[in-house]
């Protein structure tokens, strides 16, 4: 393989990712998405298919007042309609009028679409495709051709679908990229194939892989390693049904891995930022065991693993998590063993008062005992050692709260009032909410934000209730867990209480009081 060979990064996470089942973006949503790849320096972005509908023709008429720095913006369209020739076809016309220098067109390479979808005959389907270039060519554009289903296409009949590249290729097309629409194909059928094409090719070859398979990833590595140069994909591999390929994946393996240039080394290294980014956006909470970037990526439960981690990360961790903007986080739990905590215990420096360690080992130890469960709550227990080594400096201090859950015109609301002092104010706030913990969410917000403004990017993404002794039925222990995140983090932290709203609130409480903390300790 021939080290530091550029790769080009097409994004298309604005049109194909945005098939995705929940996914869904407003026009600003995409230029603001756009705006951040070209940051990144993505080589090519997706804006959408003009002529489709009526959002993606706004949003290519507002691209065309901005100046992208790196990217260059993409219009996607399909081959002109049978029963139009190129210059009268409305849609090769939108394409045009986007005002794009780059347009990808996709085409059938399938003979199975040709003859049972367009119900037209394979050499009127290659006309399709030299018509559609040419014309798109005849008006100074740079012409990208999507080989749909071409993998499909080369294992059914291989002379055919080569056929449809053949005629891309004379027609001017820039870059020709082989598409498994299907995502069935797996990665040494791909990286076979893509090796042959290359080698009948002129053009740079492309690889626009779905993960039906789950081999989206791999199937785009694999291509590249066949010759391709050019890698479609989205973030965090949102697309319809299984998604496509997932570029926060696909980047670091090709940069960190096999040593290709894909991005600037500075921003690889804010990678995990982009995919949580998108993540808000699109307002999805990300899901934790996403490889590279997700929150678990380098998290470490088990007390074997943590203790070799201590010694040499290398042992359980296959980058740095910095590499990419990720970080490394140690669970506590009752896996973890004591090794555990006294590595949590390390930023605070107390390695050597054995008396203060084990003053708060038994304490850790005592509250486990009682329900306590620090494993998915590590704001929480920060916030108990802080308070056991005398570095805790309350945000603000709880004078009382109340909920009222009452129907009101044959609807259930629930009503919180919380009374808090921050600083030297009194602040009395009241609040509704669909249930007791959202209302006492947003009364606590209302009082806090006036004071704290980082507070607003707070997001709640998760409530779980464990009861603990059933046997005490209604007067059983209530555990709660919150998941809460920010831009930069996800955190948890939890409450013990035999009344659910006390736990809640506790939980809250910590959530809060934790992200206040640590961004005026920045």
């Amino acid at each position: 393989m021939e080290k530091q060979r550029k790769i080009e990064i097409y994004d298309t996470t604005l049109r194909d990712g945005a098939q995705g089942e929940n996914v869904f973006f407003t026009v600003l949503d995409q230029i603001k998405i756009a705006e951040k790849l070209d940051d990144f320096g993505f080589d090519f972005i997706e804006g959408g298919w003009p002529g489709s509908n009526p959002k993606a023709e706004e949003f290519f008429k507002r691209m065309s007042t901005k100046k992208l720095k790196h990217s260059k913006l993409v219009a996607f369209g399909s081959t002109r309609r049978k029963n139009f020739s190129a210059d009268k076809d409305p849609f090769l016309k939108a394409l045009v009028d986007a005002g794009t220098d780059f347009i990808v067109i996709f085409g059938k390479s399938w003979d199975l679409h040709v003859k049972e979808v367009l119900r037209i005959s394979l050499e009127e389907n290659l006309n399709l495709i030299a018509d559609s270039i040419s014309y798109l060519k005849s008006k100074g554009k740079s012409v990208f051709f999507d080989a749909e289903h071409f993998f499909d296409g080369f294992k059914d009949n291989p002379e055919y679908s080569m056929k449809t590249l053949l005629v891309a290729q004379e027609c001017g097309a820039e870059r020709i990229v082989l598409c498994d629409t299907n995502g069935g194909s797996l990665p040494f059928e791909v990286e076979e194939i893509v090796r042959k094409i290359c080698k009948l090719l002129k053009t740079p070859v492309g690889i626009h892989a779905h993960n039906d398979s789950g081999t989206a990833i791999a199937n785009s590595i694999a291509a590249v390693r066949a010759g391709a140069v050019h890698v479609q994909g989205t973030v965090n591999g949102f697309g319809e049904r299984c998604g496509n390929a997932d570029l926060t994946a696909i980047i670091p393996i090709l940069q960190i891995k096999m040593g290709y240039r894909c991005l600037e080394e500075e921003k690889l290294n804010h990678l995990t930022g982009l995919s949580r980014y998108v993540y808000e956006i699109a307002n999805i909470v990300p899901p934790g065991n996403q490889p590279f970037v997700g929150y678990s990526a380098f998290t470490h439960k088990g007390g074997v693993h943590i203790d070799a981690v201590s010694k040499n990360p290398r042992t359980y961790e296959h980058i740095s998590p910095e590499r990419i903007g990720n970080q490394r986080r140690i669970l506590i739990s009752e896996l973890s063993g004591k090794s555990t905590v006294l590595q949590k215990l390390g930023k605070y420096g107390i390695e050597k008062q054995p008396e203060l360690i084990k003053k708060i080992l038994d304490t850790i130890g005592r509250l486990e005992k009682d329900g306590y469960q620090f494993e998915s709550a590590e704001a929480s227990f920060d916030l108990l050692v802080r308070k056991m080594l005398g570095l805790y400096k309350d945000p603000f201090i709880v004078k009382g709260f109340r909920v009222i859950v009452e129907e009101r015109n044959s609807k259930i609301v629930a009503e919180a009032t919380v009374k808090l002092k921050v600083g030297k104010k009194i602040e009395y706030t009241v609040a509704e909410g669909n249930g007791p913990v959202n209302a006492l969410d947003n009364a606590l917000r209302k009082a806090l934000i006036p004071f704290y403004q980082c507070i607003s990017t707070l997001k709640l993404t998760d409530y779980k209730v464990r009861i603990l002794r059933p046997e005490k039925a209604t007067a059983a222990i209530t555990r709660v867990l919150i998941e809460s995140m920010d831009q930069n983090e996800t955190w948890g932290t939890i409450g013990l209480s035999e009344n659910i709203i006390e736990a809640s609130w506790k939980a809250l409480v910590d959530s809060f009081t934790y992200k206040i903390i640590k961004e005026t300790e920045k």
